[in-house]
C-alpha cells in the first residue's frame, strides 16, 4: 500500500510502498502525482535500480531531455546523467558541480522541464552526517505571499531565461572547471521567454516562475526596472520559511516538482568524501496536456508565450 509521510519541513514528503524499479498501475502513478504536486518534492527510500529502470520510472513523468552539455551519460543511455565527484584513472566519471545555486532545470528551454528523478547511490558522510543535500524551496507560498500590486502587475509580465547565464555564472564564481559553450551549444539552448506567473497543471495553484540561475530579464520593464524587480522576487522567494533540505541516504530516489520548486545542490562536501547521483530529467509536455490535470489555465498561460 502507498503511503505518503510529509516531512518536518515547509514542503516534501516520503512516500513507502512502492518500488519503482517495477512499473506502476496508473492508479499508483496517479497518487504520486498528486503528492508531488501537492509537497513540490517526494523521495522514495530504500530502492535498488539499474540505468534502464531509472529511465523508464522517469520517462512516465514526460518526454526525457537529453542534456544539451553532451557528456557524463550512462553508456548507451544517454537520457541517464552521472553526477560525480568521483576520478577514476585521472578522469572524472561525472559532472562534480552541476545545480550549485538556485535556480530550475530547463526554464531556458522553450518547453520548460516537469520532474528531476534522481537515484542516490554514495553519499558523502562526516562525523555520521550526510553531506550534499539538495534545499528546495516553495514557489506556492513565494507567489501567495506576495503584496497584491506585485501579483497584478506580475500577472502581465514575462521574462526571458538563459541557459549560458547559469554556465557562466559557475565559471565565474564557483571555480568551475567547465568550459564555455561552445556556439553550437548555444544554438541548441537560445533565450527563451516565459511568464513570470503559471498555473500548477496538477494543482491548479498559481507558481512565481523566476529564479536566480536562468532568469535574466523581465522584457516589458527598462532594464534598472526589471533588474530592481527581478532582485526583490529572488530575495523574496528564497526566504528561511519557504525552503527545506533532502539530507540523501544511498537507494533514495528523489522526484521534484521544477514548476512549483526551485533548488540548489548544496556543495558542504570534499573531492575526496565521494558522492555519486544518477539522473533523468522529465519534461512538461505529458503534464500539460493530460486529460486529468488541471491544465486548461496552464496551458494557456504557458503556450500563449511559446
Amino acid at each position: 500500500m502507498l503511503k505518503v509521510e510529509p516531512m518536518d519541513q515547509a514542503i516534501g514528503a516520503r512516500i513507502y510502498g512502492v518500488d519503482v524499479s517495477r512499473p506502476m498501475s496508473d492508479e499508483t502513478f496517479t497518487q504520486v502525482l498528486a503528492a508531488l504536486g501537492k509537497h513540490g518534492y517526494i523521495c522514495f527510500p530504500g530502492q535498488t535500480l539499474q540505468a534502464g529502470e531509472l529511465r523508464a520510472f522517469a520517462g512516465r513523468f514526460g518526454t526525457l531531455e537529453i542534456n544539451v552539455a553532451g557528456s557524463f551519460q550512462e553508456p548507451g543511455i544517454p537520457e541517464v546523467m552521472i553526477l560525480s565527484n568521483i576520478v577514476e584513472d585521472g578522469k572524472p566519471i561525472g559532472i562534480a558541480d552541476a545545480g550549485q545555486d538556485w535556480h530550475t532545470d530547463m526554464s531556458y528551454s522553450a518547453m520548460i522541464s516537469f520532474v528531476n528523478v534522481l537515484y542516490g547511490i554514495r553519499i558523502p558522510v562526516r562525523d555520521g552526517h550526510p553531506l550534499g543535500g539538495t534545499s528546495f524551496a516553495d514557489m506556492y507560498g513565494a507567489y501567495d505571499d506576495l503584496p497584491q500590486d506585485i501579483k497584478d502587475r506580475l500577472e502581465t509580465l514575462t521574462a526571458t531565461h538563459d541557459f549560458n547565464k547559469f554556465w557562466e555564472m559557475m565559471r565565474r564564481e564557483k571555480g568551475s572547471t567547465r568550459p564555455p559553450l561552445t556556439p553550437e551549444q548555444r544554438a541548441k539552448k537560445p533565450p527563451v521567454v516565459h511568464p513570470l506567473v503559471l498555473i500548477h497543471p496538477i494543482t491548479g495553484r498559481k507558481v512565481l516562475y523566476a529564479n536566480p540561475g536562468y532568469t535574466e530579464r523581465i522584457n516589458e520593464l527598462e532594464k534598472a526596472e526589471s533588474d530592481a524587480l527581478l532582485a526583490f522576487l529572488f530575495k523574496h522567494q528564497l526566504q528561511p520559511k519557504y525552503q527545506a533540505t533532502h539530507r540523501w541516504t544511498p537507494g533514495d530516489v528523489l522526484v521534484w516538482d521544477n514548476i512549483c520548486t526551485i533548488h540548489n545542490a548544496v556543495a558542504d562536501y570534499r573531492p575526496d568524501e565521494p558522492r555519486l547521483i544518477k539522473r533523468c530529467q522529465a519534461m512538461a509536455d505529458v503534464i500539460l496536456h493530460s486529460d486529468s490535470a488541471k491544465t486548461t489555465g496552464a496551458e494557456k498561460r504557458f503556450f500563449e508565450h511559446q
